[in-house]
């Protein structure tokens, strides 16, 4: 039998089980961490999908432009000016995060907090994930896509390390709006909670082990029946 760790995830052997049961063998136990199970397969494969990078950013280009100039081109200004009226400070929160090939970027987001508390307003953005959506920005200029693992804070992605040994992998691709694991239910604040984190890099190393169009368009819809069911997962 293994052992439960935090976030509902079974750990046995060389393999991981999920909260689905599903056997997935993306990561293995290396003493106290965790490293990617054939490593070089998948540095391979990621390197190998040209015509799916490029069909990829075909489509993050055409979404980012239609939501820009569809929804943002209206909604941006109406939330700018209840932000303002909310509460003293700038409308967009732009934070360092680490992208592909381990290079930071400029993240964007509407602002949600006040001297370190979340404002009235900041926390319905953030259950309705409106405050992401400056993200869109980013996939215009190239440094995210619209489907991919999250970008994590410097000072997380440090922490994460020691947990996951080998955790830049996840940056052999551009983090996404969403991803995998925010498609199964783990999205929100980044959490210290090593079972969590091991769950978030479970998905994060299968989307990039089996990372197709196809595979893509079913994160979306997952993702959309997440928002409509208020945040839980089917």
């Amino acid at each position: 039998m293994g052992d439960r760790v935090p976030g509902n995830l079974w750990i046995g052997g060389d393999v991981c089980y999920g909260m689905s049961g599903k056997m997935e063998t993306a990561l293995r136990p290396a003493g106290e961490h965790w490293l990617t199970a054939d490593q070089e397969w998948i540095y391979d494969a990621a390197a190998d999908r040209r015509g799916f990078f490029l069909t990829k950013r075909v489509f993050d280009s055409a979404v980012a432009l239609l939501v820009t100039a569809g929804v943002l081109s209206w909604l941006l200004p109406l939330l700018a000016l209840l932000i303002k009226l909310d509460s003293k400070g700038p409308v967009f929160f732009v934070q360092l995060r680490m992208g592909r090939n381990s290079r930071p970027f400029r993240c964007y987001k509407l602002r949600s907090m006040v001297n370190g508390r979340i404002t009235r307003l900041g926390g319905w953005l953030r259950r309705t994930h409106l405050d992401e959506l400056p993200q869109f920005f980013n996939v215009l200029l190239g440094s995210m896509s619209v489907v991919g693992p999250r970008p994590y804070m410097l000072s997380d992605c440090r922490f994460f390390a020691d947990v996951v040994a080998d955790s830049a992998f996840r940056y052999r691709v551009k983090p996404g709006i969403t991803g995998m694991a925010q498609a199964k239910g783990l999205h929100g604040l980044a959490s210290k909670d090593r079972g969590v984190i091991v769950e978030r890099y479970r998905w994060d190393a299968y989307y990039i082990r089996h990372a197709r169009f196809g595979l893509d368009m079913r994160i979306l819809a997952d993702t959309a029946t997440l928002l409509i069911n208020g945040g839980r997962a089917r």
